[in-house]
C-alpha cells in the first residue's frame, strides 16, 4: 500500500504485488530510490486515465457557470469562467455561448460584456452559459451579488428594436433544462401608455406539457394579473410580403398575405390564443414614456415529458398591447426546435406528426440552422438539403433568411450578395453568393448571434405520396471545408381510423344446398403503406340442409319374416351467425394487391331447423325371396327446434384483395380453416374502405 499526500489531495494506492516484489530485491538506497521513480512512472501510465476519465465524468455532473469582474465606478467588466469543454468526436470546435442579465433589466450576449449602472445599488447578476458540440451536461447558473457604490459615467440608454415588439431566447429547449425568454417591448408613441403583454405557451396538440413557467423577472412595475374572459370578434389586418419560390427548378418571388401587421381586435386573438394554447401569462405595465424600451424575462423550464420528436418545431406566443385604452395589438410568434444537444448547424420541421386525411393540400415548414464557427469570415454557404420523395421540390417556398439577400438570378454570373436554389434527384441546394458571415472564433466578433445563418423554407407533398415515415439531414459547407452534417428531420404519420362496409358470399363444401351472405365492418388504420392490423366483425344468414337415409330390419322369431323400415331423415337449418375477426395482419404489395391472414371466430347467435323423418315398410320372406309393400304402416314425422348462441368454431384464414388496396372499393378471396367440422369455408366478398 502507498500513501501520496499533497496540500490539496490524499491517495492511497495499492500497489501491484510485482512491484513491490521488484522494489524490495536490491538493499541500494540507489536502486531503491530508481525503483521507487520507476514505480511512479509506470502508477502515471496506468492509473492516470482512470484519474482524468473520473475526473471528467465528476465535471459533467457539477458544472456550474461561474464568472468575476471588475468594478471601476458603476462600470463592470465582466469575465466567464467556464469548466472545461469535453469535445464530441469529429464535430466542429466545441465553445460556449453566453447569456447574461446584470439585475437592472438589462441583458448582453456577448462573451466578455462591458455593463454601465444608473445608479448605485446591490444587484444579481446571472450568466447562463450554452455548451456547443460537447459531451458533457450544460453548466448551471449560479447568482451573484454586485455592489455598485458610485457613478462615475453617465447611463447610456442601449435600445436595440427597430420595431416596437420582439421575442427571444437563450437556447434551444432541452428537456429538463431552463430556457430563458426575453419580451422586448418599446413606446412608438409620442404620449406614455399603460397597456398589457400577454404570454402563451404549452400547445394544445400535444399532450404531455412542454414547459413550466418558473420564474418572472420584472424591473419596472409591471404587475402579474388574472383575466380570465375572452370573447369573439372579427379578425382585421394583413399586410403583403414577397416569398421565394421554386417550379420548375427556377427560384422566382411571389405574393403571399402574411398576418404582420397591427391588429384591432383583441377578444378574436385572445380566444384564438387560448384554443391553441394550454397555459398564458398576463402583465400590466404603466408609464412607458416615448422611445422608452423595456425587457421582461420568463424562465421556463422544460418538463422530462417534453416532446421526444427532436427535430420539431413548437411555439410561445406573445400578444402586445401598447395602449390599454385601445384593443390595437400586435403578436409575435417565436419558433423552437427541440434539442437533445446544442448544435447550432441543426434542421428542423412541423411535419413531424401528421394526420394523413388532412395533409393533401397542406404546406410544411423546415429550417435549417447554420453557424460559422471558423476564424474568419465565410462567403459562400451552400446547404445541400435531402428532400424525401413523398414531397414535390418544385413547390419549395423560402419565406424567410439570413443572412438576408435577394434570389441570384437564372443561368447568370453575380458579383452581389443573392442565394442561388438547384435540385438533383434528392436534394435542394441553396446557395448564399457573396456574403459576409463572420466566424465565431473571428476577431472583435462579440455576438454569436452574429455568426449565425438560416434558410426557413415551406414545401407540399407529391401527388402519389405514401404514408410512411422519412428523414432527411442536411450536409452544410462553409465555403470550401469539409462538410458539417445536421440531424435527421423526420416525419410520420398518426395511424388514423379507417371503417370499411364489407359484404360477401360463404361457401362452405361440406354443406348440402348451403347458402350463406353476410354483411359487416373493419376497423384498421387509416391508408396504411404497406403492413397493419385489422379487425372486423360480420352477421350473415345461412341455410343449409342435412340428409340422411338408413334401413331399420326387425326378424319376427316365429316365421322368420323380415320387416324393413327404409328410413329418411332431412334437416333443414335457419342460422343467423356472428362472425369476428379479432386481429389479422395484411400487408399491401401495391396500391392495387394486398394479402391477409388472421384469426376467425364464429358462433350462432339463432338457429332453426326443422327435422323430418319418413319411413317405407315393407315384409321380406326370405325362403320366396318376395317382398310385400304395406303402406299402411308407412309413417312421417315433423319436428322444429330452436337454439341460441350454440355452435362456437375458431379457426385460421388466409387470403387477398384486388382493387383499391388501400382506400376504397376492392374484392376479396378468403380460405378459412376451422378447427372443427365443416372444417373448410370460402368467403368471397366486396370491401368499401373509408
Amino acid at each position: 500500500m502507498l500513501y501520496l499526500k499533497t496540500k490539496n489531495l490524499s491517495l492511497k494506492v495499492t500497489i501491484p504485488h510485482s512491484f513491490v516484489t521488484f522494489c524490495i530485491f536490491n538493499n541500494s538506497n540507489q536502486t531503491n530510490t530508481m525503483k521507487i521513480h520507476f514505480i511512479f512512472v509506470l502508477l502515471g501510465v496506468f492509473y492516470m486515465p482512470i484519474f482524468a476519465q473520473q475526473s471528467i465524468s465528476n465535471d459533467t455532473l457539477t458544472r456550474t457557470a461561474t464568472f468575476s469582474y471588475d468594478v471601476i465606478g458603476n462600470r463592470i467588466d465582466f469575465t466567464p469562467e467556464m469548466p472545461p469543454l469535453i469535445q464530441v468526436s469529429g464535430a466542429p470546435k466545441a465553445f460556449y455561448s453566453n447569456y447574461w442579465e446584470f439585475g437592472d433589466g438589462n441583458f448582453s450576449k456577448e462573451k466578455n460584456p462591458q455593463h454601465f449602472y444608473k445608479k448605485e445599488g446591490e444587484y444579481e447578476v446571472n450568466l447562463w452559459a450554452t455548451n456547443h458540440y460537447d459531451n458533457g451536461k450544460t453548466p448551471t447558473t449560479r447568482p451573484q451579488k454586485i455592489k455598485v457604490n458610485t457613478v462615475t459615467e453617465p447611463y447610456k440608454e442601449t435600445a436595440s428594436l427597430n420595431d416596437d415588439f420582439s421575442l427571444q431566447r437563450n437556447r434551444e429547449p432541452m428537456p429538463e433544462q431552463e430556457m430563458v425568454v426575453i419580451l422586448t417591448y418599446k413606446n412608438n408613441k409620442d404620449f406614455v401608455t399603460k397597456g398589457k403583454l400577454y404570454l402563451f405557451y404549452n400547445e394544445q396538440q400535444y399532450k404531455a406539457n412542454n414547459f413550466e413557467l418558473t420564474d418572472t423577472r420584472t424591473y419596472h412595475g409591471e404587475k402579474q394579473i388574472q383575466e380570465n374572459m375572452f370573447v369573439y370578434a372579427n379578425a382585421i389586418g394583413d399586410k403583403e410580403t414577397l416569398l421565394a419560390s421554386a417550379k420548375n427548378e427556377v427560384l422566382y418571388l411571389t405574393k403571399k398575405w402574411q398576418d404582420t401587421t397591427e391588429k384591432i381586435n383583441l377578444p378574436l386573438t385572445l380566444e384564438e390564443s387560448k384554443a391553441y394554447y394550454k397555459d398564458w401569462s398576463l402583465l400590466e405595465f404603466d408609464h412607458l414614456a416615448p422611445n422608452e424600451e423595456r425587457n421582461i424575462f420568463f424562465t421556463m423550464r422544460t418538463t422530462p415529458e417534453m416532446l421526444k420528436d427532436t427535430s420539431a418545431i413548437i411555439t410561445v406566443r406573445s400578444i402586445y398591447v401598447p395602449d390599454g385604452n385601445f384593443d390595437n395589438h400586435k403578436v409575435k410568434e417565436m419558433e423552437m426546435e427541440i434539442v437533445t444537444s446544442h448544435d447550432p448547424n441543426k434542421m428542423s420541421s412541423n411535419a413531424t406528426l401528421l394526420n394523413y386525411r388532412l395533409v393533401r393540400f397542406k404546406k410544411f415548414n423546415f429550417k435549417t440552422k447554420f453557424q460559422n464557427n471558423g476564424e474568419g469570415p465565410a462567403t459562400t454557404i451552400r446547404l445541400e438539403t435531402e428532400i424525401p420523395e413523398m414531397f414535390d421540390k418544385s413547390t419549395i417556398q423560402i419565406v424567410d433568411l439570413y443572412p438576408q439577400c435577394p434570389i441570384c438570378p437564372k443561368n447568370k454570373e453575380v458579383t452581389f450578395s443573392c442565394i442561388d436554389t438547384s435540385f438533383t434527384a434528392t436534394k435542394a441546394i441553396f446557395t448564399f453568393k457573396n456574403i459576409y458571415l463572420p466566424g465565431s472564433e473571428q476577431k472583435n466578433v462579440k455576438e454569436y448571434d452574429s455568426t449565425k445563418g438560416f434558410v426557413k423554407y415551406t414545401i407540399k407533398l407529391a401527388k402519389d405520396f405514401h404514408k410512411k415515415k422519412t428523414k432527411s439531414k442536411t450536409e452544410i459547407y462553409f465555403d470550401k471545408n469539409e462538410p458539417i452534417i445536421t440531424n435527421y428531420a423526420t416525419t410520420r404519420f398518426m395511424p388514423g381510423i379507417s371503417l370499411g362496409a364489407k359484404a360477401g358470399y360463404i361457401i362452405t363444401p361440406d354443406l348440402d344446398n348451403h347458402q350463406e351472405y353476410f354483411v359487416g365492418a373493419t376497423i384498421s388504420p387509416y391508408k396504411s403503406y404497406r403492413g397493419y392490423l385489422q379487425a372486423e366483425i360480420m352477421i350473415s344468414r345461412s341455410t343449409f340442409d342435412n340428409f340422411s337415409s338408413f334401413t331399420q330390419e326387425t326378424i319376427q322369431p316365429a316365421t322368420g319374416f323380415i320387416e324393413s323400415f327404409a328410413i329418411e331423415n332431412l334437416e333443414q337449418h335457419l342460422n343467423f351467425s356472428l362472425y369476428l375477426v379479432p386481429i389479422s395482419y395484411r400487408y399491401n404489395l401495391n396500391n392495387f394487391l394486398a394479402l391477409g391472414a388472421g384469426v376467425q371466430l364464429k358462433i350462432d347467435l339463432s338457429s332453426e331447423y326443422c327435422v323430418k323423418n319418413t319411413g317405407e315398410y315393407s315384409l321380406l320372406i326370405p325362403s320366396e325371396g318376395i317382398v310385400f309393400r304395406d303402406e299402411t304402416k308407412d309413417f312421417t314425422n315433423l319436428e322444429n327446434f330452436k337454439d341460441s348462441f350454440n355452435n362456437f368454431e375458431t379457426g385460421l384464414f388466409a387470403g387477398f384483395n384486388v382493387g383499391f388496396a388501400r382506400i376504397g372499393p376492392s374484392a376479396g378471396v378468403r380460405y378459412v380453416y376451422n378447427f372443427n367440422a365443416p372444417h373448410e369455408q370460402i368467403q368471397l366478398y366486396g370491401i368499401w374502405k373509408f
